[in-house]
C-alpha cells in the first residue's frame, strides 16, 4: 500500500479538478466564448407593430406585395404558355 499521503493527494485531485473546471469555464465568459457581432443590432431587427393603424398598414403592405408577386407569376406562366403554343405550332 502506498500510504496516507497518496490518499490525501487523490482526495485533493478529486476536489480540485471540478473546482478548477468550474473556475475556468465560469470566469470571463464574454472574453472566451463569444462571437463578436453575433446578435443583430436594434436597428437591424424587424419592428413588430403594436398599434392598430400600424398593423393595418403592415397588412396592406403585405397584401400588395403578395398580389404583385402573384401578378408576376401569372404573367410568367402566360408567357411560358404562349411560348410553348408557338413552338408547338411551328413544329407542325
Amino acid at each position: 500500500m502506498a500510504g496516507p499521503n497518496l490518499e490525501v493527494f487523490k482526495f485533493g485531485i478529486y476536489i480540485l479538478f471540478p473546482i478548477g473546471i468550474m473556475y475556468y469555464f465560469g470566469t470571463n465568459l464574454d472574453g472566451k466564448f463569444t462571437t463578436p457581432d453575433f446578435w443583430p443590432k436594434e436597428g437591424q431587427t424587424h419592428k413588430i407593430p403594436f398599434e392598430r393603424e400600424d398593423i393595418q398598414s403592415e397588412l396592406q403592405r403585405l397584401k400588395a406585395r403578395r398580389l404583385a408577386q402573384r401578378e408576376r407569376r401569372v404573367n410568367a406562366d402566360v408567357g411560358e404558355a404562349s411560348g410553348q403554343s408557338e413552338e408547338q405550332q411551328g413544329s407542325r
